[in-house]
């Protein structure tokens, strides 16, 4: 079992940046690729971004394509999310999530482990 601790999360303000951080321990970490997925009240939980198991290949959803950024340090069993220009609608609990494969997916299926989640605030 592969433990994930998600942190990073705060109160920000519109156009503020952050970066969550997933620290994992546990079974091999390097060998899989890990995501990233958020949850809104009231919605269903969504994907944001993932990664490969060498960081040479991300994917990410397209309403955060062109301000967020995934990365992992392989090194550190940590994977990280930097998020800029955040908007309101980014507000959600954000999970890190081990997937079962070493390719990235947005399937949550593919996903075997999950964090407890750090929740992120933007106000306007």
């Amino acid at each position: 079992q592969v433990q994930l601790v998600e942190s990073g999360g705060g109160l920000v303000q519109a156009g503020d940046s952050l970066r969550l951080s997933c620290a994992a321990s546990g079974r091999a970490f390097t060998i899989t690729a890990m995501g990233w997925f958020r949850q809104a009240p009231g919605k269903e939980r969504e994907f944001v971004a993932a990664i490969n198991w060498s960081g040479r290949m991300r994917g990410y959803a397209d309403d955060v394509k062109d301000r967020f950024t995934i990365s992992r340090d392989n090194a550190k069993d940590t994977v990280y999310l930097q998020m800029n220009s955040l908007k309101p609608e980014d507000t959600a609990i954000y999970y890190c999530a081990r997937s079962q494969r070493i390719t990235w997916s947005d399937a949550q299926a593919e996903y075997d482990n999950w964090g407890q989640g750090t929740q992120v605030t933007v106000s306007s």
